[in-house]
């Protein structure tokens, strides 16, 4: 009978004691192991949120879990180019669009564009119609095409139809854009912003729009400083709360996908995995050496949109091999093991790298990235955060199409100077973009303390003709051929990589390998793109994986 009284004690002891060390370990999360004081407490003090998990997948996006891989061909070189030599690289996980970006998609922007800045206020003239696509890409000297000239980006029969005509600024201003206006979702979900302010801009009841930059760094100055009356239920006792990084609400910013993660992407070796090696190489983004689906539903059906032969759109009437004679609607094909439709024609796709010809993997083998310029926030004379408000930069491009740089109520960037370079062993300048190959330190050019301007471009590796856009007395433009016959490269810092076969390609372009380029400003009926987004926190999604702790014992 004692013995079983003492075993009842016990028990009760050892439960209490999980009931207790249960407590303290769903409370140690607000408890700071540096200093023992509470995060997060009523009274003030540290505030963090301790209960974030992992990043949420944003809209549209599917989420890819990064690895090695190799990079650049692993098929015979039949052009010769040489420019895509297979290296080791090392991609961290991102996420990406499951499509390319739509034309519907890409007019929902230019509805807000002129909604929020109308073209018929002479402050804002230029924000709508430098975003508008070239239509006129579709015209072909000896070819009738002007039914898509016409329809193809409004009409709704083409509404899922990837939107062509856009060059890389555009595409790039794209993603800004949708990366502002998912956060004001996100704001308004978790209470920060009241469920009309972004109605309230586009209906002209708020003035100026929404900037996520602009937020984290000087949140009273959103929607043209009229944010109090925009803020939701957070709001208390009249006193303003903002979100902030560390609230764990803000999202990455959407952006164009970096050629070594497109390329990683489309490959979608993921499928070919056994343990910790790949079974083989995949020359297309599906298994096998073959454009036709071998499986027995949908046997020699092809399984992308390209060109087959001279003239071979898509098949005879009556019966088509890939179902399309131009661009094809989106998802109309299987999507590669990673869940992405597309990597392989209907449209190439712009990328954010900077070409060159070879990719100097000795530097770097971890998110391989050639484009980086750095920036940093301005800092008015008040010591506060350069807002802009009406001094809106415009660009005019070499083809003499005028851009917006910026938008109104965005935040003033400029480059890096010696206070973040100065000793450091990582980056010495904001322009890195000819970094190793093609600025004047790894160049024929050795006579770089040149005065002469003129001298300098002629003697440079990579000097593309240069078209001179000015405007006169009477704001006409005035274009300018580069007439030079000194010129040796059609590249520059300037042109883009795109990836990808398209709907005017042949088999051979649809190896997630292959690169080509272009200059950023131009555009043409065969490209198109698709976002991207980083990943924060831990590389994989899945829970199943063997803790290495597990594992040590």
């Amino acid at each position: 009978m004692k013995k079983q009284f003492i075993k009842v004690v016990l028990s009760c002891a050892i439960v209490a004691g999980g009931f207790s060390s249960c407590k303290n370990s769903s409370s140690s999360k607000n408890v700071s192991r540096a200093t023992g004081w509470n995060i997060n407490a009523k009274e003030g003090g540290f505030q963090y949120n301790s209960d974030f998990k992992e990043q949420e997948t944003a809209p549209g996006l599917v989420f890819v879990e990064g690895g090695t891989f190799t990079k650049g061909q692993v098929q015979d070189d039949v052009m010769h180019e040489w420019n895509n030599t297979p290296t080791s690289q090392h991609v961290q996980s991102f996420y990406m669009d499951e499509t390319e970006v739509t034309n519907v998609m890409y007019l929902e922007y230019l509805d807000y564009l002129k909604s929020v800045y109308p073209p018929e206020n002479p402050k804002y003239v230029h924000i709508y119609t430098g975003a508008l696509p070239d239509t006129l890409v579709w015209r072909n000297r000896l070819g009738f095409n002007e039914t898509m000239t016409n329809n193809y980006l409004r009409h709704p029969a083409y509404a899922e139809y990837p939107v062509v005509g856009v060059n890389w600024i555009q595409a790039t201003q794209f993603a800004e854009w949708r990366t502002d206006r998912v956060n004001e979702v996100m704001l308004e979900r978790e209470g920060y912003l009241s469920e009309e302010a972004k109605y309230k801009v586009i209906n002209g009841e708020a003035e100026g729009g929404f900037s996520t930059e602009a937020y984290l760094n000087r949140p009273e100055s959103v929607y043209n400083g009229q944010i109090d009356s925009l803020q939701g239920k957070m709001k208390k006792d009249s006193v303003s709360v903002f979100a902030k990084r560390s609230s764990g609400v803000i999202l990455p910013e959407y952006r164009l996908p970096t050629e070594t993660e497109w390329e990683y992407a489309a490959q979608a070796q993921i499928g070919s995995r056994e343990y910790n090696n790949y079974r083989g190489r995949k020359k297309y983004p599906w298994e096998g050496d073959y454009t036709r689906n071998g499986q027995r539903v949908g046997r020699g059906d092809q399984l992308a949109n390209f060109k087959q032969g001279k003239g071979d759109y898509g098949g005879i009437a009556g019966w088509s091999d890939d179902g399309a004679d131009i661009t094809a609607e989106v998802k109309s094909y299987k999507p590669n093991d990673f869940g992405l439709y597309d990597m392989a024609g209907n449209v190439a796709e712009w990328v954010a790298d900077v070409y060159r010809p070879i990719v100097d993997d000795e530097v770097s083998d971890f998110n391989y990235f050639r484009g980086n310029v750095y920036m940093k926030t301005a800092i008015g004379k008040d010591g506060k955060v350069n807002v802009i408000r009406d001094s809106i930069v415009y660009d005019t491009l070499p083809n003499g199409k005028v851009v917006a740089v910026n938008l109104p109520g965005e935040i003033k960037m400029v480059p890096v100077d010696e206070e973040e370079t100065f000793l450091r062993t990582n980056f010495s300048s904001s322009d890195n973009r000819g970094y190793r190959d093609g600025e004047p330190g790894s160049t024929r050019f050795y006579d770089r303390f040149s005065d002469e301007e003129d001298e300098k471009d002629e003697k440079k590796m990579y000097d593309s003709p240069v078209s001179k856009v000015q405007v006169d007395s009477t704001g006409n433009i005035v274009r300018a051929y580069d007439k030079s016959n000194n010129r040796t490269s059609l590249i520059n810092d300037e042109v883009r990589v795109f990836k990808g076969g398209s709907w005017r390609d042949r088999a051979y372009w649809l190896d997630p390998a292959q690169r080509r380029y272009l200059p950023q400003y131009m555009a043409t009926d065969y490209i198109g793109f698709r976002c991207a987004m980083s990943r924060v926190g831990s590389k994989s999604k899945t829970k199943n994986k063997t803790p290495r702790s597990k594992k040590a014992k």
